[in-house]
Formats: C-alpha cells, structure tokens, sequence
C-alpha cells in the first residue's frame, strides 16, 4: 500500500500523522511512505529523519493525494485540500464532522472512504485513538486557564489559582469526567485549587469518588449543580463528550453572565461544537476573546502547543490501525477488528455512521437511519 503523509495545513498545527519510527516499520513491510516535504519539521523531526526511515519526501502535495491509496492526517481536511478527494481514497485523521458540515458534505460528494480517529470504539465504549489527545488537551485546560487567571496581557482577574498560606485559593470547576475531565481536575488539584468535577453518570460518579477522595467534590450533573459552581468559580473547564455527535450545551450564557468579571472558561468540547453556550472556535493566534466580562478560551486544537508530546502519544495509538489497513486492506482490517469498524464514517458518497447519519440525513447511507 502507498501511505501518504501531508503537512497540516489548519492554522497554528504542529503535529504530524507519523513519526519516523512508524514509517520504517511500514517500509520493513512492504509498504511504499511518501512524506510531504518539512511535514514532521514542528514535531521535531527533519526530512533526513524521514528520508534515512524509507519514506519518498515530495514538495508537492498534490502528487502526496494523487499517488496514496491512503491519507494520514492529524486534523480535518480543509476547503484547500476537497480538490484532491477522489473515489475510493481513505482517509485517517480526526474529523469531527459534527462541528464541521462542510467536510461531510465534500467527502460524500466525491466519493471518498474516510475514518475518524475519534468514532473509533471498543465494546466497553471506551476511545483508544481519542484518548491520548484528551488526555493532553484536558492537562492543558487547566495549565492554560491557570496562567490566564493572571492580570497579563489577557487581562485575567490577577489570580493565583493555588493561592499561598495566606489567601484564599481559586476554585476550578470541570464539567465532564472522561479522560479530558480526570486530566483537568488532576492538574487543578495538584495546582492547590479547590476542584469540583460534575459528571452525569451516577456509577462513573462514584468511581470518581473513590479517585479522588477528599482532594476534589464530585458531583452528580444537574442544572442546579452546574449553575451554583459555574458562578462560584474561577476557572471552567466544558469537558462533555457525547460520541460523534455535537456537545450538548451544559453552560448556558446566563451561568456565564453569573460569573466574576476576569474568571475564566475553556471549552474543550468545541470541536463538536462546544458546550458552552456563548462558546465559539478561537485559534492558537488569537485564543481568547472577552464575553460578559469572561475569558474564553475555544481552541479546537490544543494539543498543538505540544507536539512532540503529542504527535508521540498519537502515533503510538494510531499506528497499529494504520499497520493493519495497510497488511490487509480496509475490508480485512475491519473484520479483523470491529473497534476500527466503529471508526468508518464515509464511504461510497455516502454517511455509514450511525450517529453521524442523524446529523446529515440526506447524505446518510440507504436504510442506516431506520436500523439506527
């Protein structure tokens, strides 16, 4: 197989779909690599790094797409790149389609075979290829709202989240208890901030609990529980994940009007549209913008600040899938394991998963709706 690597092109992303390690184990197999020229630059890996592991380094993107019998990204495609989708092509990388229509609707029009890292599923529900990224985004959430609680050039309310001996500390609150939540409320409790995590299922709830002991309040989701603690807060972090399918919206504009001029919010979920209602897409250039008096902070691709921590813990998840497609083709691999099954998205012009299929019905796979 002919496995294609280009350079992420989205706005301030630093990551690349493949280490240098994962393509000389390719190479060893047979496989053919070829690797957009400077692709691996921001993740810290030079084109010699490459070039000594096998892969064909191209200037040219455009020959990248047309040669592969499979594209390896990091994020969505963007309207630059609809040019190069063609019939039968896979794609692997994060997509998202919920919080990214116009993706959807390009993938179906030509006809093109795509899977999504985040659909990708195990029985027991739980995410293996999203979950190094939650892992680093949710560990970010609360070191980037730390330091924008600070007066700086954000123009936080000059808070010190821990606190010292001699003052009062400042309060995070996590809403969501997945990967990105636990991550969160972990760095906030090792910060010294008085930590509440709000998670909607009773018997994750519980475990929680057990987790954390007395170093954070875990509380059951309600609307009462979540409006107390948003306007008591100082920091919040949205960290609701519904399958592929779009966020609901937990935090609504009054709960943020409720809170203190200069506190702060974070809304990891916004790459599935967000679940804070005042929430909108920020990027790594311009991060933050003031509503009600609040920070926001909406950037879709946090885990781009640290690439090299992150491009190693995506590929290290990754690369067994990608491996597997590659030795046994699609249809095989998917046989072989229905967790990567779980993962297909778009094929033949058409929507194949379920979830997703309810977000675009007209583009939904004949008869998908009714069997959902």
């Amino acid at each position: 197989m002919i496995i294609g690597v280009p350079r992420e092109i989205k706005e301030s992303e630093t990551r690349v779909a493949l280490t240098p390690t994962g393509v000389s184990t390719l190479i060893r197999n047979g496989h053919t690599v070829l690797v957009e020229k400077n692709a691996g630059l921001l993740s810290g890996f030079t084109d010699r790094q490459y070039r000594d592991s096998g892969a064909t380094i191209l200037p040219q993107v455009v020959k990248i797409w047309k040669m592969a019998h499979m594209i390896v990204k990091v994020k969505e495609p963007l309207p630059s790149e609809f040019k190069h989708f063609r019939p039968g092509l896979i794609l692997m990388t994060y997509l998202h389609l919920a919080g990214v229509p116009v993706v959807a609707r390009a993938l179906c029009q030509r006809q093109m075979t795509a899977i999504g890292y985040e659909t990708v599923e195990r029985a027991d529900g739980e995410h293996p290829l999203l979950s190094p990224m939650s892992a680093v985004a949710g560990r970010m959430a609360t070191q980037i709202g730390a330091q924008l609680l600070h007066r700086g050039i954000y123009g936080g309310k000059g808070l010190l989240l821990g606190g010292v001996s001699t003052t009062r500390r400042g309060t995070a609150t996590v809403i969501g208890g997945g990967v990105v939540g636990v991550n969160a409320a972990e760095v906030a409790v090792g910060l010294g901030a008085e930590t509440v995590l709000i998670e909607a299922n009773p018997e994750r709830a519980r475990r929680l609990r057990e987790r954390f002991m007395d170093k954070a309040l875990v509380l059951e989701a309600g609307t009462d529980n979540v409006a107390t603690w948003v306007k008591k807060s100082d920091l919040v972090v949205g960290a609701v994940l519904v399958s592929a399918d779009k966020a609901p919206k937990v935090v609504t504009k009054r709960m943020v009007q409720s809170m203190e001029a200069g506190s702060v919010v974070i809304d990891v979920a916004i790459d599935q549209g967000g679940c804070m209602e005042p929430a909108r897409p920020t990027t790594h250039r311009k991060p933050t913008y003031l509503k009600y008096g609040v920070l926001h902070y909406c950037v879709p691709n946090m885990p781009a600040l640290t690439p090299q921590t992150s491009t190693e813990a995506l590929t290290t998840a990754t690369f067994p899938y990608i491996m597997n497609i590659a030795m046994h083709g699609l249809e095989g691999a998917m046989q072989q394991d229905v967790t990567l099954g779980r993962g297909l998205q778009c094929k033949g012009g058409k929507i194949v998963h379920p979830v997703i299929a309810r977000l675009f019905r007209s583009l939904a796979a004949p008869g998908l709706l009714q069997a959902a």
